[in-house]
């Protein structure tokens, strides 16, 4: 599986940001997609993530409320629109994927992503 992410940005606190996802390869199998972020100086967190399928989501608590992830099958394109975003979203987003099932802890870690796009800095002014 290739991804591609893109749509990051420079954006005001409280602005908007849509960042895309597309899979490209062997996109046939279940799995998740998820974002991830990594703040200058701190670890990788998880940010978002959805089945394959687009029936489930899941969210950081951090950012419940403000994104929402979705994917859309004709292009097999998944996409994190970010609203209020705030200084601390700050950060090098990066979209992975996952090809086998899990438990919900383990969709959170980035350890268990098979494949990973290249990053795509968001910055949040104050």
């Amino acid at each position: 599986v290739q991804l591609q992410a893109s749509g990051g940005g420079l954006v005001q606190d409280g602005g908007s940001l849509r960042l895309s996802c597309a899979a490209s390869g062997r996109t046939s199998s279940p799995y998740y997609m998820g974002w991830f972020r990594q703040a200058p100086g701190k670890e990788r967190e998880f940010v978002t993530a959805i089945t394959w399928g687009g029936s489930t989501t899941y969210y950081a608590d951090s950012v419940k409320g403000r994104f929402t992830i979705f994917r859309v099958n004709a292009n097999n394109t998944v996409y994190l629109h970010m609203n209020s975003l705030k200084p601390e979203d700050t950060g090098v987003y990066s979209c992975a994927a996952r090809t086998r099932w899990g438990t919900e802890p383990t969709i959170r870690s980035p350890y268990n992503y098979d494949y990973w796009g290249q990053g795509t800095l968001v910055t949040v002014s104050s």
